[in-house]
């Protein structure tokens, strides 16, 4: 008997080794590569040579950060290897990579100081970039942000921040495209250094915006660009996922609007489909409504972001409603069928039994027209004249 049990337990012993063997797989996992470069034209890092990723923002911008979706983060300083990186010139860089460039375009406006002037177009680095006269440079190249303290700027500067710009992460497809909310806004006065694009309360709040956060409706996935104008007032523009979410909103905006009354300035609200537009400030109330009719939502706006959970919701209470009204007309079709077979054939088949043919001719009647008189047909093949 004690034979039989350690019998047992050794089958048993190999079949589950045997099954552990079958599952257990060998997985490799290549690391992500390093957010900032080894190099850049004459720069090189002090210590590791590729960076150091995984450094969490500082807590003064990591909330807003959260909000527009980073990923992960990266610190550096580079010093030119001919000389003494404790006396001469260095570079400290700040790298900030996103989802998709949408977060990367909030965060490039949030993290722009005041004291930032957008580069001009020939000596732009990346897609967007800013830099002051102490001599830091923010730019944002794809999904990735970046902040660069130079300490001494000279005539090659930019064209190395170009280089460490050509060395950050390539997105494509629909991530890679920055919002097209920001390019609603009219170009006429525009303060471009004054243009602030925000995906949540937090960055809503920190860029100043004049509506409560509360009331915007970030919880339904709402993205908001804000702008002054010279010698006016600011424009507020506000994109919702449907026009039904923009109506509810839009709503509230304009009791709040009502609420402040004059303190808020020449306020224009009007709603275009999923988009809300709104005028505060110096304006003139001429100037403000031609500004908010002026604008239009065009047909290549599109949604990048996911939608609420209310939409996915109703989106799929309309989704259950039409597969059953499908399904109810088929099986109705069905039943149609399976009825009149069953009648049919049972009528058939009870003539057959009484030794009649299946089917019988149908009789008609006849309507005569033609308005002139007819003889009178006795019914009945035995039916004869009379009298």
């Amino acid at each position: 008997m004690m034979s039989r049990v350690v019998m047992g337990l050794v089958l048993v012993s190999a079949s589950a080794a045997a099954l552990y063997g079958q599952t257990a797989k060998t997985v490799l996992s290549e690391p992500p590569t390093p957010l900032l470069p080894g190099r850049f034209g004459p720069w090189e890092p002090v210590g590791t040579a590729q960076g150091v990723d995984g450094v969490k923002p500082d807590d003064a911008i990591a909330g807003v950060l959260k909000e527009d979706g980073l990923d992960r983060a990266s610190r550096q300083t580079y010093y030119e290897p001919s000389v003494d990186p404790h006396t001469k010139d260095s570079i400290r860089v700040q790298a900030y990579q996103f989802g998709d460039a949408t977060g990367a375009y909030s965060a490039y406006t949030f993290l722009r100081k005041p004291d930032m002037h957008n580069l001009p177009e020939g000596k732009a680095i990346g897609g967007h970039s800013a830099s002051n006269a102490g001599g830091e440079f923010l730019f944002r190249s794809g999904t990735t942000v970046v902040v660069a303290d130079v300490s001494a700027v000279r005539a090659s500067t930019l064209n190395e921040l170009r280089l460490l710009a050509s060395t950050m992460p390539k997105v494509g497809g629909p991530r890679g495209l920055p919002p097209l909310l920001p390019t609603l806004l009219p170009e006429k006065e525009l303060e471009k250094d004054t243009v602030k694009y925000a995906l949540g309360p937090a960055g809503y709040q920190a860029m100043e915006g004049v509506l409560p956060p509360g009331i915007v409706g970030f919880d339904k996935a709402a993205e908001v660009v804000t702008a002054k104008y010279q010698g006016k007032g600011t424009l507020t523009l506000v994109l919702y996922p449907t026009p039904e979410i923009a109506g509810a909103h839009g709503r509230q905006i304009e009791a709040e609007m009502n609420k402040e009354g004059t303190a808020a300035g020449t306020v224009k609200l009007r709603r275009e489909g999923p988009l809300v537009l709104l005028t505060t400030g110096a304006w003139t109330p001429a100037e403000a409504q031609a500004t908010v009719e002026g604008i239009h939502l065009r047909n290549e706006v599109t949604w990048n972001k996911p939608m609420p959970l209310e939409f996915h919701a109703e989106v799929q209470k309309t989704y259950s409603l039409l597969s059953s009204i499908a399904i109810f007309c088929g099986l109705g079709a069905l039943a149609a069928v399976v009825l009149a077979l069953f009648f049919g054939g049972g009528r058939a088949a009870i003539r057959v039994m009484q030794g009649k043919p299946a089917a019988s001719e149908p009789e008609f009647l006849r309507i005569d027209l033609s308005g002139q008189a007819a003889r009178i047909h006795a019914e009945g093949p035995e039916a004869g004249p009379k009298g």
